[in-house]
């Protein structure tokens, strides 16, 4: 009876120690870490539209800003300047001034 009861609980310790082996952790790991996180999900691919072969193709529609160009501006800060009648040093140097400010 001894020996069978000997034998039973070997038994036992055995099957519970086998479950706790199963369980390995990678060297470098640890048993606190979080499992990895998902993979993202690949990416949506669409296919973009064919054109029809009556279609006239669309142009892109450009909108202009309502400044006026740099080059614009500068012409227009020499005209006033030379009607203000400035020199050409003060002309330049007010021009430059100007161009910025607008």
């Amino acid at each position: 009876m001894k020996r069978l009861l000997i034998t039973a609980c070997a038994a036992i310790w055995t099957a519970g120690a086998t479950a706790a082996f199963a369980q390995v952790i990678p060297p470098g790991g640890s048993i606190f870490n979080p499992p990895p996180p998902r993979p993202p999900p690949p990416p949506k691919i669409e296919v973009p539209a064919i054109p029809k072969i009556d279609a006239l193709p669309t142009r892109p529609s450009v909108s202009s800003s309502g400044r006026p160009s740099f080059s614009d501006r500068f012409s227009r800060c020499l005209d006033e300047g030379g009607a203000a009648g400035l020199n050409q040093a003060d002309r330049a140097s007010y021009a430059r001034s100007c161009a910025n400010q607008d």
